[in-house]
């Protein structure tokens, strides 16, 4: 088969047949499948799949997530790029180059940003395209709850039943920033991605502030991955309802508001490298960290 017979097709998630076939290449790829995450239906339409098909079976895609960015209260529109595949038998064809080609011509007019997270083994492709590295940072704090009795006012949310997922859903798709220096918004799709598969025992409502958080604790470190809420809250608030215990160290999964307390900053050197091309509306912020469940 030549590759000239290939048909590019996107937005195709309510074709069961391409569907089907764009799932068995992200098993085959990542290990991961969409499909549960389009039946409870979390593939919205800010997820668009650009597959090269042969009849219903996906050979090779590039997907577009339609990202709102918060900078320093700014609102930036960005695409960031996710699920680049190929099937091993179409490899070394270009044929990730032709889509990625086609995303960028398509959306360049429309947002401020593209930006991906990559893996270590193919940081050379994405320059190619005008992406640059961009160093993450990471922030934590040491802290004690004045109150630790707050710890019991939490409601465990059940990330494998259909209600309290609709309820998380409805909740994110009007939500604020969790930090009005760097965040995102209208990412609610890729967050229940994240909910589903990454932290379905770790997700908690807190009556009180009429917030959802997402954390988890190890020991004397507590991992805060977000705070869904519709109104600004302020950590000050949030910390003495889900640390439990003392001396502990927190590790934030975005970036955090300044707050009372002293907050250290280092570099992250994790698995995935950022790499960001902006289209001349402003640049890409340094010092920040991409909050993780909003992160494809």
């Amino acid at each position: 088969m030549k590759v000239e017979d290939l048909q590019l097709v996107s937005n195709y998630k309510d074709d069961a047949k391409k569907r089907k076939s764009f799932n068995d290449l992200a098993i085959l790829t990542f290990g991961i499948s969409f499909e549960e995450w389009y039946q409870k239906g979390f593939w919205n339409e800010r997820y668009i799949p650009y597959s090269f098909v042969q009849g219903d079976q996906v050979i090779a895609n590039v997907s577009v997530n339609l990202i709102d960015l918060v900078i320093d209260g700014q609102l930036r529109m960005a695409v960031q790029v996710g699920t680049v595949m190929t099937h091993p038998d179409y490899r070394n064809q270009g044929l990730s180059s032709r889509l990625m080609k086609k995303v960028l011509q398509e959306y360049e007019d429309a947002c401020d940003f593209f930006y991906l997270f990559a893996n270590q083994s193919v940081l050379d492709f994405y320059p190619k395209f005008g992406f640059q590295e961009v160093k993450e940072q990471t922030y934590s704090m040491s802290y004690s709850p004045p109150y630790p009795y707050l710890y019991s006012k939490l409601k465990k949310l059940d990330g494998t039943n259909l209600r309290d997922l609709s309820c998380i859903y409805e909740f994110a798709a009007d939500r604020v920033s969790a930090s009005e220096k760097f965040g995102a918004i209208n990412a609610h799709g890729i967050l229940m991605f994240h909910c589903l598969y990454d932290f379905p025992d770790d997700i908690y409502y807190i009556q009180e502030d009429d917030c959802i958080v997402i954390f988890k604790q190890q020991g004397g470190t507590l991992h805060l991955y977000d705070i869904i809420s519709k109104e600004q809250v302020q950590l000050e608030k949030i910390l003495p309802k889900i640390a439990n215990g003392n001396d502990l160290t927190i590790i934030f999964h975005f970036t955090p508001e300044l707050t009372e307390w002293p907050m250290r900053s280092e570099r992250l050197n994790g698995d995935d490298v950022l790499y960001v091309k902006s289209t001349g509306n402003g640049a890409y912020p340094e010092l920040v960290k991409h909050p993780v469940v909003s992160q494809a």
